[in-house]
């Protein structure tokens, strides 16, 4: 059965996913890529990495997904439904290799790109959204990738059933916040709670069955 998944989100200790403001210098407003270092520094980014606790969290991002649902805010930075060349930060080749599907209110047409991604631009809620990814994903499960909104929307809806956050120890102080208005969210999961050498925390969030 499909599963929907979050994997390698960062947060600070203040629950920040991201800084402000988000522009085009600076995806991650003020908070830059301090939230990403850890995983900049493993062997799934890089041949020199490390291939310790971190590594083996990092790799899971890619097992078994056959589609991505992502917010615009991660597709590009304010203002980029208005740049007709905009394709996404990551160039010809984007790391996704499966549909990828944009949750914007503004019609687009698809991108297709290489190596197997094609960014598909959707108006829907989460749980439309989510059937069509599973739709596409033909049997594999879907990578819910972010930002810190569309994590929200997907947890509120109980849409969820797998999350690996991150939480890096820096605080941020505003920015997007993943916890506000998901009060009691944990009696739905089991979290288990993983420190690393790095100083990072993996938390993983397993859906409760329902027995």
């Amino acid at each position: 059965m499909t599963q929907a998944r979050i994997h390698n989100f960062s947060i600070s200790l203040d629950g920040y996913a991201a800084g402000e403001p988000q522009s085009f210098e600076s995806p991650f407003g003020h908070a830059g890529h301090r939230l990403h270092q850890w995983m900049f520094a493993t062997r799934m980014w890089g041949p020199d990495g490390s291939v310790g606790v971190d590594n083996a969290f990092a790799e899971r991002t890619n097992a078994g997904i056959g589609a991505e649902i992502m917010g615009a805010h991660k597709f590009g930075p304010p203002g980029w439904q208005d740049d007709p060349a905009w394709t996404g930060w990551w160039g010809e080749n984007p790391p996704f290799h499966t549909p990828t599907f944009v949750l914007t209110h503004r019609e687009h047409e698809p991108l297709v790109m290489d190596g197997g991604t094609t960014f598909h631009f959707l108006s829907a809620p989460p749980a439309e959204a989510l059937r069509v990814a599973t739709e596409a994903a033909e049997g594999l499960d879907v990578r819910i990738g972010g930002g810190a909104q569309v994590v929200r929307d997907f947890l509120a809806a109980g849409l969820v059933d797998v999350m690996h956050l991150v939480m890096v120890p820096i605080v941020l102080g505003r920015g997007e916040r993943i916890w506000d208005g998901l009060e009691g969210l944990g009696e739905s999961y089991v979290i288990e709670s993983v420190p690393s050498p790095s100083g990072v925390t993996h938390l993983t969030f397993t859906r409760r069955s329902a027995d």
